[in-house]
């Protein structure tokens, strides 16, 4: 069976646009009306408006104050979720070497090869420079002459993705600027979500957890992961986009990211799916534990446990606390019920954050003292795993309020045989 992060990966694509995906849910009506008459993805879909250059204006003000206050004369940032996140350009990472320079006060300034320049202006915004290198000569160099025209501090920053070459070629064809890690300044932008992307990110869970509960219903008898595999991503595509979850049964559950070992569904069955979409770009990251057949009493006494764990870490998530005190609020649940100490049943940390990326900063873990900030997102997956028998995880996500926190998409976990809740 596939691993967990490869379903992850090859079901988080972008979603249709909000008018093509309202299309394809009243086209979807006639098929399954159970599956999309739901007011509140309803209402959050009428809300999502595509990200454009104010949406970038915003973020690259608040980067032009952490370049300043962390003395780095520019940002260097390279293919990924983080130019995504500062432009709204996606492009694929090779090795000739693409991506924008971003300097306090001014629009980003585009490294681009020469061949590529016609294709770089259909995506780049017309008002933002772009320098060219041919193929016998060094991107780095140009880096270089486009930092000594434009920094002040001779500090380049590096997204910390980065790929080793491009440091390497920097420290080589710019040794004349310090490279440091950029992660002060692009972590202090992506970290905490706006409103517009906080929607964004409502609407995927919502749809992840509907597509799940209309998959649940199909269950049966002998039932392959593959088939229950095949309607989750159907669910997900009468829902308007390309969605999975990735199924481990029975002994199989006990391993946090599923097992190689691949068997049908039987009666008594441990059932745990684990998967998203995105909307907008924005991730959903969705667990769900379900018996097929009757339940023991352990297996009851392990969900509750885990229940209690994940109200526990979503009580404790608030503005102002550590990142490590929220992961030791649901562990600490978990080890007074008998399954500890530390990692010995639950086997890793609480929760991730969440956006772009389906795994981003920051982290919700021992040793990360990291004080939470409003608007931060997360995932709160508190789990309990018995080596060879089965393993109970509930997931959802969570954006920390003002005040506290909430769960994005509703739609909570009840019991083993209620997977989710109304709201």
């Amino acid at each position: 069976m596939a691993g967990r992060r490869d379903f992850i990966k090859a079901g988080s694509l972008i979603l249709l646009a909000a008018g093509k995906l309202a299309s394809a849910l009243a086209g979807a009506q006639s098929v399954n009306p159970g599956i999309i008459e739901d007011s509140k993805l309803t209402k959050l879909l009428a809300g999502i408006q595509p990200f454009g250059r104010e949406d970038y204006q915003q973020r690259w003000q608040k980067a032009w104050k952490l370049i300043s206050e962390n003395s780095t004369g520019a940002l260097f940032v390279e293919p990924g979720p983080t130019m995504q996140y500062f432009t709204g350009v996606n492009w694929w990472r090779s090795e000739r070497t693409f991506g924008f320079l971003l300097f306090p006060e001014r629009e980003p300034v585009w490294i681009c090869p020469a061949f590529e320049l016609d294709r770089a202006r259909e995506l780049v915004d017309e008002a933002q420079e772009i320098r060219t290198w041919e193929e016998h000569e060094s991107p780095f160099a140009v880096i270089r002459k486009t930092c000594r025209d434009y920094a002040r501090v001779k500090r380049i920053a590096l997204e910390p993705s980065t790929r080793s070459f491009i440091f390497y070629g920097l420290r080589k064809d710019a040794g004349d600027f310090e490279l440091v890690d950029g992660s002060a300044v692009t972590d202090g932008c992506r970290g905490q979500k706006t409103e517009k992307e906080i929607t964004c990110l409502e609407a995927a869970n919502r749809i992840t957890k509907l597509a799940y509960r209309e998959a649940f219903r199909r269950i049966k008898e002998g039932m392959t992961q593959e088939e229950l595999a095949g309607y989750i991503r159907e669910a997900h595509a009468r829902l308007g986009v390309t969605g999975s979850g990735s199924p481990s049964l029975g002994p199989a559950s006990s391993y946090p990211h599923g097992s190689r070992k691949r068997k049908n569904i039987e009666s008594g069955d441990i059932i745990l799916v684990d998967g998203g979409c995105r909307v907008e770009g924005y991730n959903s990251d969705v667990t769900r534990t379900l018996v097929f057949g009757r339940t023991t009493d352990l297996q009851k006494r392990i969900w509750e446990t885990v229940r209690r764990a994940q109200l526990a870490a979503l009580r404790a998530c608030r503005p102002g606390v550590a990142c490590e005190e929220v992961d030791r609020a649901a562990r600490k649940v978990i080890e007074e019920a008998g399954f500890g100490p530390g990692y010995k049943y639950f086997s890793h940390r609480l929760g991730h954050g969440i956006g772009l990326e389906g795994h981003e900063y920051p982290y919700l873990v021992a040793g990360n003292k990291l004080k939470i900030q409003p608007g931060m997102t997360f995932s709160n997956e508190p789990g309990i795993y018995l080596p060879g028998e089965f393993g109970i995880r509930i997931e959802d996500c969570m954006v920390v309020t003002e005040d506290g926190a909430r769960i994005l998409g509703g739609m909570e976990a009840l019991s083993l045989e209620e997977p989710f809740g109304e709201d």
